[in-house]
């Protein structure tokens, strides 16, 4: 019978023996296939990765100075990130009591019927797909700007080259994952502390080195408006548009419940590692942007810039302190990339594993050292694939194409979370509980959960700039946030596919141990 931590303190509960790890999962249906040597931290620390704010924060930092300006960052990201939290401790009670590689789609699958596991984990997929393309594409477009600050004869507005170092990017983490196997734990490791010291050394560097601040005044009360849209529409368009800034930062965070197969002590340390990633990850991400704010003397140069992150860096800095910030940033979004694609294969993997992605067979194998090669070598290509529109630009300069990938991924991973939360509510008082949960907090907090998630997910299908809106003057297909078309191709695809075929086979997940769980304990120890 599953214990109840006191209400006063989410997750106070001891850590299970590593020894229960195993019949827990055959508990659950499943082999002990993956390896399981993660530590708590080292759960926590991917999810940690995956939020990085050096990625988000530098990469979508336009898209809340254009929409919104200082009021956007300032009040946005701490009352979004909020909300967040909020849908953190509902998932952290979800894979306290069922700790599986396929996490929320296992969830849903587990605490409905087959389709709400059909929908959750293709959705799942599509988003984890989003972000590691996101991530990725958001590091070359830095590592590109990094090259230009050294050698002033490239172009940085190559959008070729920088798909073509994207590619790269996406060819290391392949291989990182695939051949590096001990080294992924580690590495997560190595990536908090980088982000942790980083932004340290970024906020150090933004507080001495310019010559000025901004007052507190335009900080927490300016207002700017670069959308092209008119200023009756800021308040309930324009600032919330601002937003995908926080959304799209947090997020990725369900990285804890796909690696719980491979994590000691899951049942706690990841519902522990999930929630704390969201915490850690808004505060050190609001103490970031406050300090990019109070940087932000040259208002007039940061807006000709589009808003762009590296404008802000180079008005306000020395050449070599820009590139010192810049650098951070980079390895930064190299090691969240890299975690990205550790939680896509493990998802991939899982999804497979119970029939759910064409091929099962191929994606759901591992090989010798217990790595799924095939799910990580497949979510790659397809995050390469979902970004050739980014080898065009839009009318206005700005890359559409990775602000639409970003809403993929938020809107794609958010409504992956949104279905098993709603399940958990429907369920009540008969949710069998783990020892890590939120006791009767979980009314109002999975209310306020699928809420949020819904409003979100209408916003962020809507078009960036009036350029993107069909029948206006100045309309381009390069300037159409392509989410809802690709969001939309996905949902067409899977229903037609449930009910002309899935729908007589799909049964949810797969057992893959017949004995007793007992057992299964005794046989992967």
């Amino acid at each position: 019978m599953a214990t109840t931590v006191p209400e006063d303190v989410p997750g106070n509960a001891p850590a299970p023996q590593a020894d229960a790890d195993a019949e827990r999962l055959a508990q659950l249906g499943y082999k002990q296939e993956l390896s399981r040597s993660w530590s708590g931290f080292s759960n926590f620390a991917i999810s940690f990765s995956i939020i990085s704010i050096l990625s988000g924060c530098f990469t979508t930092f336009y898209q809340a100075w254009n929409n919104g300006g200082p009021i956007a960052i300032t009040w946005g990201w701490p009352v979004i990130a909020g909300f967040i939290l909020i849908i953190g401790f509902c998932m952290s009670e979800l894979v306290s009591a069922y700790p599986t590689a396929g996490g929320i789609y296992w969830w849903a699958a587990k605490l409905g019927k087959p389709v709400h596991g059909w929908y959750t984990g293709w959705l799942n997929l599509v988003g984890l797909i989003a972000v590691t393309a996101s991530v990725d594409y958001g590091c070359a477009s830095f590592t590109s700007i990094l090259v230009g600050m050294y050698d002033s004869s490239w172009d940085t507005g190559d959008l070729h080259a920088t798909f073509y170092i994207f590619l790269g990017i996406l060819a290391l983490h392949a291989l990182i994952n695939i051949f590096g196997h001990h080294l992924i734990a580690l590495l997560q490791n190595v990536s908090v502390y980088w982000h942790v010291f980083g932004v340290l050394v970024v906020v150090a560097i933004l507080l001495f080195g310019p010559d000025s601040h901004q007052s507190a005044s335009f900080v927490f009360t300016e207002r700017i408006n670069n959308s092209g849209f008119g200023e009756s529409w800021f308040w309930f368009f324009i600032l919330p548009m601002g937003f995908l800034l926080t959304q799209y930062t947090i997020t990725g965070f369900d990285a804890c419940a796909h690696v719980s197969e491979e994590t000691k002590g899951a049942s706690v340390s990841a519902a522990k590692g999930l929630w704390k990633s969201i915490f850690y990850s808004a505060i050190g991400g609001w103490i970031l942007l406050l300090a990019f704010l109070f940087a932000a003397t040259d208002v007039e140069a940061i807006n000709g810039g589009g808003g762009a992150i590296n404008v802000l860096l180079t008005t306000a800095l020395s050449s070599a302190l820009a590139k010192t910030v810049i650098l951070i940033s980079v390895v930064g979004q190299f090691l969240c990339g890299m975690s990205c694609v550790t939680s896509l294969s493990r998802m991939g993997y899982a999804f497979s594993r119970d029939g759910g992605v064409p091929g099962s067979k191929l994606w759901s194998k591992v090989d010798a050292n217990r790595t799924p090669v095939n799910a990580v070598l497949g979510g790659t290509v397809a995050a390469a694939v979902l970004t050739l529109p980014a080898l065009y630009k839009s009318p206005n300069g700005q890359p559409t194409a990775f602000l639409a990938v970003t809403s993929v991924a938020v809107i794609g991973l958010y409504l992956a979370f949104l279905i098993p939360i709603w399940l958990r509510l429907r369920q009540g008082e008969s949710f069998q509980v783990g020892p890590w949960n939120l006791g009767p907090k979980y009314k109002w907090m999975c209310w306020v959960a699928v809420s949020e998630i819904a409003v979100i997910s209408v916003y962020f299908v809507l078009p960036f700039s009036p350029a993107g809106i069909p029948g206006k003057d100045e309309f381009d297909w390069t300037a159409v946030n392509y989410s809802p078309i690709a969001l939309g191709t996905v949902l067409i695809g899977i229903t037609l596919w449930w009910f002309l075929s899935a729908r007589t086979w799909f049964t949810g997940p797969r057992r893959t141990v017949d004995e007793a769980p007992e057992k299964a304990a005794a046989a992967a120890d």
